[in-house]
């Protein structure tokens, strides 16, 4: 039975004694069932985290020079330490929810609803734009893309072959999820590390080429670039199906923060040194190009359209799961409809079906409509609607730290600098994600705060009824 609800002020401060329960319906005697173990829920963390813009990354970068690796090295430093901040908040609180979670022990049903409002809308969205963006590389293996209902029929193809993983259970997500990411570091490996053994500096171009700045420089391409860590919160969000929650959900989320970091940089950074810059700013296939590069022939493109397409296809795999826990601690809650917290196999299967069919409309639309403005724009938004939930999480934190509930007074200072870090990156998402975007996504929001009014005067009416 997953047990939620704020401390008692009676509670404990000390968090190695705050017994809180990890949270899911898990069977030990289904065998559908399994909770993750360390290494499927870093692959979890990585797998979400490294999705497909990683091939494309290298091309997107290049207009601003070699400048562009220290925007790099600095996002890298906020995403790690939020990756801590959820770590800590984690072994606190190891149920699943995540964000939702932390913000709702923290603050309330209110801040809880939005961290879950925000990321329900966030993931169904990006799975739709994740299939259709799948359908690009898919289309080099199989020619889909000549019309529009292939193109169509194709991405929803993509969408439900993941929910069905879901549909069966826990333990074929983790499967999936472990071989996915497996087979696409393969190709990513070989052009990260090999890349250095046929790295030429004469390649890499200027050191600042975008006119500006070098600050400005830095700041221009970090707005291309935020956007490449979201899913640092893949580990705590599936927090209840992790064994050793407390432990591993911290050491996952560093781990795989970690891993795709060094796999974004030296990827990043061969292609820089393997294929001439001027030809780099105008590379609709960086990778591909590095391998011809590195190898000579044509077989480059094919290879690294279906390391996209394995990409893409575990991270569509990881974040359909997603997209159902936080709607099911939510719901366990009463602050999202009862359907959601119903579970099957270790899977809340009714937020995964209402997922898959939110996002296939969504796609079915962008096809079939002729216009991908409605859809762009609704992309646009999640980038907006992803750290909202991060920056209730680190402003969690902070209560904690501030507070003095749960806090280990020998790493106060340490934990301290780490948060404000992480705030100053939630921050940063959210202004990187532009004008146009925030003003949408807060329309969002407060639309939820009208699902938000009509569940809270049921849970006020509930008791009368039954009494």
């Amino acid at each position: 039975m997953h047990v939620t609800g704020t401390v008692p002020p009676s509670a404990p401060a000390s968090s190695e004694t705050h017994q809180v329960p990890t949270g899911g319906t898990h069977d030990p005697t289904d065998k559908h069932t399994r909770r993750f173990g360390l290494p499927v829920a870093t692959a979890l963390v990585m797998g979400n985290i490294i999705g497909g813009g990683i091939f494309l990354l290298p091309a997107s970068i290049a207009s601003y020079g070699t400048v562009s690796l220290v925007a790099f090295g600095v996002l890298t430093v906020g995403a790690m330490a939020l990756a801590l901040v959820f770590g800590r908040l984690a072994a606190r609180d190891p149920r699943t929810g995540g964000p939702y979670v932390y913000a709702r022990e923290a603050f309330g049903d209110f801040a809880g609803f939005l961290a879950a409002w925000a990321y329900w809308i966030t993931t169904w969205v990006s799975n739709a734009a994740l299939a259709v963006a799948a359908v690009g590389y898919l289309d080099v293996l199989i020619p889909v893309g000549g019309h529009k209902w292939s193109a169509c029929l194709a991405a929803l193809v993509l969408q439900w072959l993941p929910a069905l993983a879901n549909f069966a259970g826990t333990r074929y997500v983790g499967a999936v999820q472990l071989v996915s990411t497996v087979l696409k570091f393969v190709p990513l490996l070989l052009v990260a590390v090999g890349g250095l053994f046929f790295f030429d500096p004469s390649r890499l171009g200027p050191f600042n080429a975008s006119g500006h700045s070098a600050i400005g420089a830095v700041s221009a391409s970090a707005a291309l670039l935020l956007f490449s860590y979201l899913g640092v919160e893949s580990a705590a969000v599936s927090a209840g199906e992790v064994r050793n929650a407390r432990r591993n959900v911290g050491r996952a989320t560093v781990i795989g923060t970690a891993g795709a970091a060094l796999v974004y940089l030296l990827g990043t950074l061969s292609v820089f040194g393997t294929v001439a810059h001027n030809r780099l700013v105008t590379s609709t296939a960086p990778f591909s190009d590095a391998v011809n590069s590195m190898f000579g022939g044509s077989w480059g493109g094919t290879a690294v359209a279906l390391a996209a397409l394995v990409s893409m296809t575990g991270c569509l795999n990881g974040w359909t799961l997603l997209s159902a826990q936080t709607p099911y601690a939510a719901a366990e809650d009463g602050l999202f409809p009862a359907a959601f917290a119903r579970r099957r196999r270790g899977v809340p299967t009714v937020g995964v079906g209402v997922t898959v069919v939110l996002s296939s409309l969504l796609t079915a639309y962008n096809y079939l409509s002729g216009s991908g403005k409605v859809f762009d724009v609704l992309v646009l938004v999640t980038t907006f609607t992803a750290t909202v939930p991060y920056l209730l999480a680190t402003a969690a934190q902070l209560f904690h730290l501030i507070s003095g509930r749960s806090v280990d007074r020998g790493r106060l200072l340490r934990d301290s600098v780490i948060t404000a870090i992480a705030a100053a990156f939630s921050l940063w998402l959210m202004a990187g994600a532009g004008y146009a975007a925030v003003y949408q996504g807060v329309l969002f929001l407060f639309a939820g705060v009208l699902v938000h009014a009509v569940m809270a005067a049921r849970r006020q009416r509930k008791p009368a009824g039954t009494g």
